[in-house]
């Protein structure tokens, strides 16, 4: 198990980030601000599918307005996102943000920043420098030629200088690239020179599913070396794929309690019983409408399919026309093959209310027994697809010889 490295602990709201507290999951509306109702409800729908934090632009007079009225009703800390205009900045504090994010690539003058550090000190709200190398200053720019690494650390160790002079010290970073080796290489270099929490994205990722591999290979690979305080995706999507993607990322790392569903599934071979993809589609958008936070697995057939999932909480393998449905490996039930996927759902409801050893308790005590005989009678009719005894046999001569 990776070693998280140790940041400094600042407070976004109600949510901690850094100093070893969980890594929280952000995203960004995309509604026009001063439409408080719809922002609110984009708020919420973010929130549902595992956003902690939700990032709003605050871009004219009438998004800050905007904000007065949302942030009071939201479910989760806001933070304002704020391009070019100090005084914008400032408005969102009126407004009650409970976090900044400045751009360093387009709010240049020195007096601008360190007023808004200061009236963000007195009212005790953090903020994020945000770099981002399609919007880095033209000075360093013109220094390196491109966006490098170095540049984008260079222009946030700047801006850090800028809040420190004023002893604004409630800071997060950020230095985001759309080009993925050079997103981690200015986090591997950023880490190294602060202790500041860092916020991981791949700016500008796209579409699905390319966004989605960007986002995975940058913020993985980062939180896998223990870096990282805080993440989102950056998907031209609904921003609920965000959200959802994020919260399932750190869920897999084992960063953050399982809240939804973990659905894994064979591959499917030439011995599968049924069609694997079909029903594993059907099964997922079943079992994601009731939210269950469980791994279930969808398997082809009964010869191996219990025993190579048996670490799932539940699954289901066909064979014969039937599905076999596991608890940790058991069989418990078999069902008609064409309701395996009710069968799967009935199953996980009474498998989150009653847990593991009681639904162990309720097994129908002749499911293993029948599913033992199929298994024989699917290796018998199919022989082994797997060709294991020659195989092991041929391994064995190797290793001897």
């Amino acid at each position: 198990m990776f070693e998280r490295r140790i940041t400094r602990q600042i407070s976004v709201g109600n949510v901690p980030v850094g100093g070893g507290s969980p890594v929280s999951v952000q995203s960004m509306t995309t509604t026009k601000t001063a439409d408080v109702d719809g922002t609110l409800a984009q708020v919420y729908a973010l929130a549902g599918a595992g956003a902690d934090i939700v990032r709003i632009t605050c871009n004219d007079v009438e998004a800050a307005q905007g904000l007065a009225e949302i942030v009071p009703r939201s479910p989760v800390p806001i933070v304002a996102d704020i391009h070019f205009q100090h005084k914008l900045a400032l408005a969102a504090l009126e407004a009650g943000v409970a976090a900044l994010r400045l751009n360093p690539g387009n709010i240049r003058n020195e007096t601008h920043i360190k007023t808004v550090a200061r009236a963000a000190k007195d009212r005790g709200v953090p903020i994020r420098v945000g770099v981002n190398g399609g919007s880095l200053d033209k000075d360093l720019l013109d220094k390196y030629g491109s966006a490098t690494p170095e540049a984008l650390v260079e222009s946030a160790l700047k801006e850090i200088r800028y809040l420190e002079d004023v002893d604004f010290t409630d800071i997060k970073i950020s230095v985001k690239h759309s080009h993925v080796p050079s997103m981690v290489a200015a986090y591997r270099l950023l880490s190294d020179a602060v202790d500041y929490p860092l916020h991981l994205g791949v700016t500008e990722a796209g579409p699905l599913p390319g966004g989605i591999i960007k986002g995975t290979a940058g913020i993985g690979t980062l939180l896998n070396e223990g870096i990282g305080d805080t993440i989102r995706f950056s998907l031209t999507a609904d921003p609920v794929e965000e959200a959802k993607t994020g919260r399932a990322l750190l869920e897999y790392l084992g960063l953050r309690e399982r809240k939804g569903l973990d659905l894994i599934a064979c591959p499917s071979c030439g011995r599968a019983e049924v069609d694997v993809i079909d029903v594993a589609r059907r099964a997922q958008a079943a079992l994601e409408a009731e939210n269950l936070p469980i791994q279930v697995a969808i398997m082809g057939c009964v010869v191996n399919g219990p025993g190579e999932a048996r670490e799932a909480d539940l699954g289901i393998a066909a064979g014969r026309g039937k599905g076999h449905m596991f608890i940790k490996g058991q069989v418990v039930r078999v069902v008609p093959e064409d309701e395996m996927v009710e069968a799967l759902v009935d199953e996980a409801r009474k498998l989150v209310e009653q847990g593991v050893e009681a639904r162990l308790a309720a097994a129908d005590a002749n499911a293993e027994q029948l599913s033992r005989l199929v298994r024989e009678q699917l290796v018998e009719i199919q022989g082994d697809a797997n060709d294991a005894a020659s195989k092991r046999a041929r391994v064995a001569k190797v290793a001897s010889n």
